[in-house]
């Protein structure tokens, strides 16, 4: 593992000097090679999808794992999307001239080496080799158990593109100790890894923010809620709502809670029941809701959980004050939605709620790298600093001051 760290780190120093010219090229042949290859990304995939249904994984985990031929051809994709995105590198962020004469520049700079643990979704591994690349640093990718055939053959398409140019396959790299004991190793490596970005369950999330040494920036659960406001434009509401819940229930950015202005409860609830009945969303709400529409009774646990599947927490609140309580007390930090045309109560809600990304008028599953204009994201960081939301190249990089001077000495 050691001397795995230091073959990555070492190549960082190589990936760190690679013109722009010849990381879009390589890009746009990964992006080729997967295209040329999904018939063999698929065969793995349906190892892991065999192994998902044998353990009797869930519906919402099994459609994260699976990689048919549009996925496959939407990750090369996002690859040529990433490969003519503007250059994050030797950016000049601003300059000045001091007294003594000294020229300074805020420059970006790649972070270096990234390790990167995630679960499931086996794009996630060309999507942030792709991110690493273009921003100048090297990934160390650590990809669940459930997906490791589809995370392998990925990884090996990725890698022959860099061996082919000359370049050291290290820059793109999977953990070659997949155990709790490599994940623990890896996240004390401050040596050799500059970064460490988990994505996945709240466990995994705890584990690596408790044990690490090297920097973390969180990709916690995304405990996503929507308001409809007294002054919401019904048919909006409805439509927004059944997409925030039901277009992929297993996502981060899906819906969890539901929250409804007390005056428009009586009128609204029992059209969005028949909508959700329709797509077999089951439904909790609390005792006010249960007056209006027979669902099962949510208890606290239920506003307190992040469903992953196609379940619905639903809640009455007085109005937008409640509604921003009721988002900072149980809402994970990661997007939350209002739905209203009163403007002043929707800046209320959009100042109030302290997430990653709040909306107005707009679905939550919009909270994504490729619909941000990022061509991917490495994840949503609920993280304050140093990234927050979508995390794409610009994300990926740092800064250092270049000091130009002519002879200066200090007094």
């Amino acid at each position: 593992m050691e001397l795995f760290l230091q073959k990555a780190k070492e190549a960082s120093a190589i990936c760190a000097t690679l013109e722009p010219r010849v990381k879009n090229s390589l890009l746009l042949q990964m992006a080729k090679a997967l295209k040329e290859h999904s018939g063999l990304i698929g065969r793995e995939n349906k190892k892991d999808m065999d192994y998902a249904k044998e353990k009797d994984l869930s519906a919402a985990l099994q459609d994260r794992l699976l990689l048919d031929e549009n996925r496959i051809m939407a990750m090369a994709d996002s690859i040529v999307q990433i490969a003519g995105l503007k250059e994050p590198v030797n950016r000049v962020i601003e300059g000045w001239k001091v007294d003594s004469g000294l020229n300074i520049q805020k420059v970006t700079v790649p972070i270096g080496v990234i390790g990167i643990i995630y679960e499931s979704r086996p794009n996630v591994t060309s999507d942030t080799a792709a991110l690493c690349f273009k921003s100048s640093n090297v990934c160390v990718l650590k990809g669940g158990k459930e997906a490791q055939n589809s995370n392998k053959i990925i990884a090996a398409i990725l890698q022959d593109v860099l061996v082919l140019n000359n370049l050291p396959k290290e820059m793109i790299s999977l953990l070659p100790d997949s155990s709790r004991e490599g994940v623990n190793y890896l996240i004390k490596q401050d040596k050799y890894v500059d970064l460490i970005i988990p994505r996945g369950g709240e466990g995994l999330i705890r584990h690596v923010s408790e044990n690490a040494t090297v920097p973390v920036v969180k990709h916690d659960k995304g405990l996503c809620h929507t308001y409809i406001d007294e002054d919401a434009d019904f048919k909006k509401a409805l439509n927004i709502c059944i997409n925030a819940k039901c277009r992929r229930v297993g996502i981060c950015g899906a819906m969890e809670t539901l929250l409804v202005h007390q005056k428009v409860a009586e009128e609204m609830l029992p059209i969005l029941k028949r909508a959700f009945d329709k797509h077999g969303t089951k439904l909790r709400g609390c005792e006010k809701s249960r007056e209006i529409i027979k669902v099962d009774l949510a208890d606290e646990e239920d506003f307190e959980t992040e469903y992953l599947d196609n379940i619905l927490s639903i809640k009455i609140v007085e109005n937008v004050t409640e509604a921003v309580a009721h988002v900072t007390k149980y809402g994970s930090g990661h997007s939350d939605a209002i739905i209203t045309e009163n403007y002043s109560v929707a800046e209320q809600f959009l100042n109030g709620v302290d997430s990653a990304c709040v909306y107005l008028n707009a679905s939550t599953q919009f909270t994504d790298g490729g619909e941000f204009g990022f061509g991917a994201e490495v994840g949503i960081s609920t993280n304050k600093l140093h990234a927050r939301g979508p995390m794409g190249i610009n994300d990926l990089t740092t800064y250092k001051y270049k000091v130009y001077g002519n002879g200066q000495t200090r007094a």
